[in-house]
């Protein structure tokens, strides 16, 4: 697991934050109105506070109305496919369920983490993950990850928000070292999550879908019919596959 003072150089190595915009993206979701995620949701008081404090911290320098709830993001799935090729960026039922059956062989039981100080990507602070390294390890390969982090190796975080400019990162680093949590926040993981967002919404709330029990080892859908209508044909054709393609603007 990468330490913060590694992290810290990798974002120091970068002249300026990469700026983030609101605005559609439309050439990224192409008309698919959501994108999924597995994640371990930390929305919980204490995280909650943590965030806004740090928040408060980075004031005037964040892109105003990030209303995402603290996770921890574990693997990217894509577009849920509505035809009978998913495209790159789509999964389809017989990808989710092979990853459901991951999970049950593995029998990963709970484990424990801790959320400590503010580092940054160049794109996002976050506030730094420890702990439970193996866990972590055996839940991505069960999840199939094949690609990196744009930013390099798998760096466990919660987001606090989104560069709202380019800025010095020298800067930044000021203002995150400016931060100073009292304590190291430990939580226990009972729980994976299945969420998704509106993607033409950045910074916009995930929902839950799904939650794989790391107790039971069975995954619980929130709506009975949620695991049938993901995949259901609209209505309308999305627009055409064949458009360019363009990249996740939410990455962290």
């Amino acid at each position: 697991m990468t330490d913060p003072a590694t992290l810290r150089r990798r974002f120091l190595a970068e002249a300026q934050t990469l700026r983030n915009e609101r605005r559609d993206f439309h050439e990224w979701h192409r008309g698919r109105p959501h994108y999924l995620l597995w994640a371990i949701d930390v929305d919980l008081p204490a995280v909650r506070g943590r965030v806004a404090a740090a928040q408060r911290a980075l004031d005037g320098l964040l892109l105003d109305g990030y209303r995402r709830q603290p996770h921890i993001t574990l693997a990217l799935c894509g577009f849920p496919a509505h035809g009978a090729a998913p495209a790159a960026d789509e999964f389809d039922l017989a990808w989710l369920q092979a990853r459901v059956a991951a999970l049950e062989a593995a029998r990963i039981t709970p484990f424990t983490l801790a959320l400590g100080g503010l580092e940054s990507f160049s794109s996002a602070p976050f506030l730094h993950v420890d702990g439970a390294l193996g866990a972590l390890t055996a839940l991505r390969t069960c999840l199939h990850v094949d690609t990196p982090h744009p930013q390099g190796e798998y760096v466990p975080h919660v987001t606090v928000g989104l560069y709202a400019d380019a800025l010095p990162t020298a800067t930044v680093a000021a203002r995150l070292d400016g931060f100073a949590p009292a304590a190291t926040l430990r939580c226990t993981i009972e729980r994976i999550a299945l969420m998704r967002y509106a993607a033409a919404e950045i910074g916009g709330a995930l929902s839950t879908l799904a939650e794989w029990d790391l107790v039971t080892h069975r995954l619980h859908w929130h709506d009975a019919a949620s695991s049938t209508a993901l995949f259901a044909r609209r209505a309308q054709a999305c627009a055409s596959r064949g458009a360019a393609a363009g990249h996740d603007p939410e990455t962290p």
